[in-house]
């Protein structure tokens, strides 16, 4: 019995131990494809996210001729290497202090959107790296604001704004392309003089106001004397209208004329407060011993 009972007893144990050793052996292999999976996730595998491209550099063969669009892709371990470039716009602004035609200085701000070209970004990556922005625009637009604006005088920058923005445009748009970059504006933003062109300018309204002001000074003395000139002239023909008039008629005219302005009288003081009466008959006069004409 004793015997039979520790046979059954080591069988139980060995049995046992099988199963933990089949256990052990599952938990081992799941271990290891997880592993696996991480090694896969972490060394082959990589993501592109949306307005970027990827570059792939490859030990043996160097930068790939084909970009990677959006997405996950494939690399092989230890030896491509994924390079992620934004290809979205992205602003810029330049700053450049330039002379114009008639040697006047300004300080001249410009605003630029620019990208990089998407079938070109291996090439781009090779010659300018990653920071191709940084690299090319601050020169390039120093040196087309500087040719551009030497074209001009100064009054012209604010008269011709427009037309010396689209020509900043076209001139750089081509410069950029030598670089395959993409500009998708160019706008100028600030136009600031120095303080002498500033002080010129405000002379120069000064002096066009006070001209404006003397010519009309002058349209008004003009106009003075033409009006005196026609008031004499009116006053020199009623003189002898006048006179022609007491040639023919003698002192009737008088005599109507004093009439006139009794009338006037009597009604002025008809109107006035201080007149209760006027005086009337044969012995008064109305006109304060005005005599009549003999």
């Amino acid at each position: 019995l004793q015997s039979s009972a520790s046979t059954f007893y080591y069988s139980e144990k060995v049995s046992l131990f099988i199963k933990m050793e089949r256990i052990l052996a599952g938990v081992g292999r799941l271990g290891l494809g997880v592993a696996g999976l991480g090694f896969i996730g972490g060394n082959c595998l990589y993501n592109v996210e949306g307005g970027h491209r990827a570059v792939i550099f490859d030990q043996i063969r160097g930068v790939l001729p084909l970009s990677v669009s959006e997405g996950t892709g494939f690399r092989i371990p230890f030896i491509q290497t994924p390079i992620i470039m934004d290809i979205r716009s992205r602003p810029r602004e330049i700053k450049s202090v330039t002379g114009t035609k008639d040697l006047q200085m300004v300080n001249i701000y410009l605003r630029v959107l620019s990208r990089p070209r998407e079938d070109k970004l291996p090439t781009i990556y090779q010659t300018l790296g990653t920071n191709f922005d940084d690299r090319v625009l601050p020169s390039l637009g120093n040196e087309v604001l500087k040719s551009v604006v030497a074209q001009y005088n100064a009054d012209q920058l604010l008269s011709m704004r427009e037309q010396i923005s689209r020509q900043i445009r076209e001139t750089l748009t081509k410069r950029a392309e030598t670089f395959h970059l993409i500009l998708d504006d160019v706008s100028i933003t600030h136009l600031v003089f120095g303080k002498e062109f500033t002080s010129a300018i405000e002379q120069k309204q000064v002096a066009q106001q006070e001209a404006e002001r003397q010519t009309y000074i002058v349209a008004k003395a003009e106009q003075e004397k033409k009006a005196a000139i026609i008031r004499a002239e009116g006053e020199a023909q009623a003189a002898v209208v006048i006179s022609k008039a007491l040639e023919e008629s003698g002192s009737g005219l008088i005599e109507v004329r004093r009439i006139d302005a009794a009338k006037e009288v009597a009604e002025t003081l008809s109107r006035s407060r201080g007149v209760t009466y006027l005086p009337g008959g044969q012995g008064q006069n109305l006109l304060l011993n005005v005599g009549t004409a003999n």
